[in-house]
């Protein structure tokens, strides 16, 4: 049997073996009646203590999957009724019919993000606006105007462009942002993972290069993953990604397209600084090389000067911009767009009418009169208040633990802080502690693609828990901190 062990990852060695079982019988790959291995022979094949498989073994015995017979060892067996589709062998084999991209999807940054959503959890992983932060009476006048209306084109579908009111005010947003965009070079959709999705559809082929920073957001390695695209990182530092090395990886690689997270960047909350921003620009017109410019969270800033982005500095059309509400508004409410030439708009509305029936538009109108009244510039003022007492709060509480080693740079704006833990202080003990304590936070290593770093860094969001459950939350995790020191 070829079972894998991975080392270093966050799943336990004796789960790793039985899951890969586990989904051998489903897959069809071991019948019913198969004889596994002994303990010992499983353990040398294995390259694990004894005890790893018969805590492996004894998992598979308590979900049905296998038997234990005595003096003979261990069998595939379906409880629950021969032929009945919901057993543990019935059935479609569904994992032997996927794709292997799909079968070897990595979930732990889902199940992180998942413990956000329990009450029982103050979570600092997922990065989600509060209840409190956006104004309900705003929206609840807005929504009781255009249904009073009576007109019947707020509950029809909309253009797979977007609605056209929505598209010109988000066009007087952008000229704020210095950026020039017509309606028609601008593209609706519902979240930044489905505009990035739907570009990396158009332009990625398998084998493609395409550089992107490290660390990165997980979403961006898996949606670039799925493509086939071959990933060539380019580390930051305090002002964003270095550039120097920068064209000889261009030239080796010959990359496709660069994706930067210019403003308040996930997981570090650096912002790229003026003069990167220009090198950057200047290696893109250089090798004609598109830019993907993700810049959701630079309108979270709390101090320090306003950077122009990459788009406004574009002189030349290279850069493709997507820009998200989901940190500034509703969580419910799900727009993003991005902002490109008018045959990639062209193309990206093609693509939305092969997937998508059509594009939430409520939502948009809702989103336009939010706009036009001027009601999403004051409640992003007020959002701002808020993020920066939080961010204030927790930076507080962990400079408690700066003794210990623990060190982070403070930042000037978004929701995220990057933490650089002790050396003596191991992460996996960290996150089983602070799992039984009630906290929830990201470790580093999932935002690294290759999963070769990151292992002493953890990602801390703030804009989601409300003040009293930072304060808790960061002192619960401090004590799970020291607990975890070596």
């Amino acid at each position: 049997m070829d079972i894998r062990i991975v080392h270093n990852s966050q799943t336990p060695i004796y789960m790793q073996i039985r899951n890969q079982i586990k989904a051998m019988i489903m897959a069809g790959e071991l019948m019913d009646g198969f004889m596994l291995p002994s303990e010992r022979a499983m353990a040398k094949e294995a390259g694990v203590h004894r005890n790893t498989i018969i805590k492996a073994y004894n998992e598979l015995k308590a979900d049905g999957s296998i038997e234990a017979q005595q003096g003979l060892g261990y069998r595939i067996t379906c409880k629950g009724g021969d032929g009945d589709p919901n057993g543990p062998c019935g059935g479609i084999p569904w994992l032997h019919l996927l794709k292997d991209e799909f079968v070897d999807m990595e979930a732990s940054f889902e199940n992180y993000i998942a413990r956000t959503y329990s009450e029982k959890v103050i979570s600092f992983a997922g990065g989600i606006v509060p209840k409190e932060a956006y104004n309900k009476d705003d929206i609840k006048d807005i929504l009781s105007e255009m249904i009073a209306s009576g007109k019947e084109e707020i509950w029809s579908y909309a253009p797979y462009q977007g609605i056209y009111t929505l598209r010109h005010n988000l066009s007087v947003f952008l000229r704020e942002k210095g950026i020039n965009a017509q309606p028609g070079e601008i593209q609706i959709l519902s979240e930044t993972n489905q505009i990035l999705d739907y570009l990396v559809e158009m332009f990625i082929k398998p084998g493609d290069a395409v550089i992107i920073e490290e660390p990165v957001s997980p979403d961006v390695i898996r949606e670039m993953h799925l493509a086939g695209a071959k990933l060539i990182t380019a580390p930051l530092d305090g002002q964003g990604m270095v550039i120097e090395g920068l064209e000889a990886l261009i030239l080796r690689h010959k990359p496709k397209l660069i994706y930067v997270n210019s403003s308040y960047h996930d997981p570090t909350g650096i912002i790229m600084s003026r003069e990167r921003r220009q090198e950057l620009l200047s290696l893109a017109y250089r090798h004609r090389i598109p830019i993907i410019e993700d810049d959701c969270a630079s309108g979270i800033r709390y101090e320090g000067k306003l950077i122009p982005s990459l788009k406004s500095m574009d002189k030349r059309g290279y850069v493709i911009y997507i820009y998200s509400f989901a940190l500034t508004f509703a969580p419910g409410v799900r727009l993003a767009f991005a902002v490109a030439p008018k045959p990639i708009v062209k193309r990206l509305s093609y693509l939305v009418s092969m997937h998508l029936m059509s594009i939430d538009s409520l939502s948009q109108k809702l989103m336009s009169i939010y706009l036009e009244k001027g009601m999403y510039r004051k409640n992003l003022e007020e959002i701002c208040k808020q993020y920066k007492r939080k961010r204030d709060i927790m930076c507080d509480k962990l400079d408690e633990a700066r003794p210990l080693g623990l060190d982070y740079q403070k930042p000037s704006g978004g929701v995220y802080i990057w933490c650089r833990l002790p050396e003596r202080m191991n992460v996996k003990t960290l996150l089983q502690k602070s799992a039984k304590k009630g906290v929830a936070f990201i470790p580093g290593n999932v935002f690294f693609p290759y999963g070769t770093n990151g292992d002493n860094y953890i990602r801390l969001n703030y804009s989601y828990p409300r003040e009293d459950q930072i304060r808790a939350g960061m002192d619960l995790l401090l004590q799970a901190m020291k607990e975890s020191m070596r």
